[in-house]
């Protein structure tokens, strides 16, 4: 569904030095890694905010630049972090804004964008929160409304960065919870930035590990959320065993010193 292939890009300094990742239907990809290692900016690159300096980035096989920005918004939608909105509008005005790619000439809201809107914010356990203004809400209310805004574009292709930042565990887990359903029932792709190890562990069928802009593992959890690959791609030790219940892997950190191989 999504390939970057071999993306370079730099500001002042190398930021993506040859990332290759794909993101296939029907699996979520999770991106880890410290800070400053380049994860944000991928995600930018793979719905063409930022155009990589070397290397392609393609949607089914196409290049992002042959598609208009509306083409794109149907296919791919962004869950960004959330803020304040500079308009006064409701949780519900602000979810139909992502109906734009299928509004008609006209721009009024149908009864179908109404309709896909209250059931992004049900989905999203957010709907009691319809007539509230966006600015009103929590944090991780927010949060929950941006996704929403998301799943209303009816994309097939979801790029979330830190979408659970300041939600509650029930909610981080309801949210990965709905993200999987949509992936492996409906056969969506996801490619998640975040910084939950334990729950990139439990939800998502591949992990890329980035550090200093260059991707130094990618597969499946339990291949490459091992303590040297965890160790080295956070420069600190850590302990990695079983999860009781779902055997995927289970990360703790310890007080002991990081050993350089």
């Amino acid at each position: 569904m999504l390939l970057l292939r071999d993306v370079h890009f730099s500001y002042d300094r190398n930021v993506l030095r040859g990332i290759t990742v794909e993101v296939r239907a029907g699996e979520i990809v999770a991106l880890l890694g410290p800070n400053g290692a380049g994860k944000s900016t991928l995600l930018s690159a793979a719905h063409g905010a930022l155009a990589p300096q070397h290397g392609d980035v393609l949607f089914d096989g196409q290049p992002l630049k042959s598609f208009s920005r509306r083409d794109l918004a149907r296919r791919i939608a962004v869950v960004a972090q959330s803020g304040e909105i500079h308009f006064p509008l409701t949780a519900l005005e602000y979810v139909l804004t992502g109906r734009f790619a299928h509004s008609s000439a006209l721009g009024f809201d149908s009864p179908r964008d109404l309709e896909v809107a209250m059931k992004a914010l049900t989905e999203t356990d957010a709907a009691q929160f319809a007539e509230r203004h966006f600015n009103e809400l929590s944090s991780g209310e927010r949060q929950r409304v941006v996704l929403a805004r998301a799943l209303a574009q009816e994309a097939r292709l979801l790029l979330l960065d830190e979408p659970t930042a300041n939600a509650d565990i029930a909610h981080q887990v309801s949210l990965l919870n709905l993200v999987r359903t949509l992936t492996h029932e409906r056969h969506f792709g996801a490619l998640v930035v975040t910084h939950e190890i334990n729950l990139a562990a439990e939800f998502a069928d591949r992990v890329a590990l980035l550090k200093d802009g260059r991707l130094l593992a990618c597969g499946p959890p339990v291949e490459v959320m091992t303590e040297s690959l965890l160790g080295e791609l956070f420069n600190t030790a850590l302990l990695v065993d079983a999860h009781p219940h779902s055997g995927h892997p289970r990360v703790s950190w310890t007080t002991g010193k990081m050993v350089k191989r």
